[in-house]
């Protein structure tokens, strides 16, 4: 099994800045922004993962035999 390090830093590194922007729009009482913040970091993160759930998706298709 291929462990993409990479790709999991990546993640990561979004996380992080995703929870610092919260920070400070939370300290700017911008509370609003923080759920378009928060949605927008998922849309990324699901864009970054969507090669790695096609490729997961076709080994479950071969393994379950519905090709």
């Amino acid at each position: 099994m291929d462990l993409n390090l990479d790709l999991i830093f990546r993640i990561v590194g979004v996380g992080l800045i995703i929870a610092f922007m919260n920070i400070v729009l939370k300290k700017s009482e911008r509370e609003d922004f923080c759920l378009y913040l928060n949605i927008g970091g998922a849309i990324v993160i699901l864009a970054m993962l969507a090669s790695e759930l096609a490729n997961l998706f076709e080994t479950l298709k071969t393994v379950f035999g519905f090709e």
